[in-house]
């Protein structure tokens, strides 16, 4: 059985069961810990808080001053440390990819490729479409998203063949409510 999430929880406890976010931002305000964030930053400062009671400050990332977008994009701009994946790039791109979009992929392409142009994103955009007509790709799931591989690896299970996306969700609230790691096992 699943412990209610309050301040009397054991970090063993906590670390042991599924939370959704809503519910860590919510023990966050009435803790006075700042709810903002991504689930994993919320998750250790409610973690932090837990072990020594100390309320830890969001990291706050200092942003530049909004800059405007140049008007003139061409394959030659560089990605810069202030990239945003913004209307404008992402019409810009529209004329040279017809099916662009911010995948995943490309945001992170993006966030780690500082200095590197729009010639190269245009690359790494056509060597990411290749790889998806192998029918063995698979996209990262990144781990805050535990339901997303959770429901991916029910499914690639050849005992799960035939199963209904009903029975997978069914299986994930099954293993969410138990202590241990969320990750799908053929013995779920």
């Amino acid at each position: 059985m699943r412990p209610k999430l309050t301040k009397d929880i054991s970090v063993e406890s906590f670390k042991d069961f599924y939370w959704l976010k809503e519910e860590l931002q919510t023990f966050c305000r009435k803790n006075g810990i700042s709810a903002s964030g991504s689930k994993i930053e919320i998750s250790n400062r409610i973690e932090t808080f837990l072990q020594t009671g100390e309320i830890k400050k969001p990291v706050r990332k200092l942003k530049a001053k909004k800059i405007e977008q140049q008007v003139d994009l061409s394959l030659d701009t560089l990605i810069t440390e202030n990239h945003r994946c913004s209307q404008n790039v992402r019409a810009f791109f529209k004329t040279v990819l017809p099916k662009f979009h911010f995948s995943t992929y490309i945001q992170s392409y993006f966030k780690n490729n500082v200095g590197k142009t729009y010639r190269d994103v245009v690359d790494a955009w056509n060597k990411e479409e290749e790889r998806k007509k192998d029918p063995s790709y698979k996209n990262n799931i990144a781990p805050q998203f535990e339901y997303n591989q959770f429901i991916r690896d029910f499914f690639s299970d050849p005992k799960n063949q035939g199963k209904s996306r009903e029975e997978a969700i069914e299986a994930w609230y099954t293993i969410k409510k138990l202590p241990g790691n969320n990750k799908y096992t053929s013995n779920n």
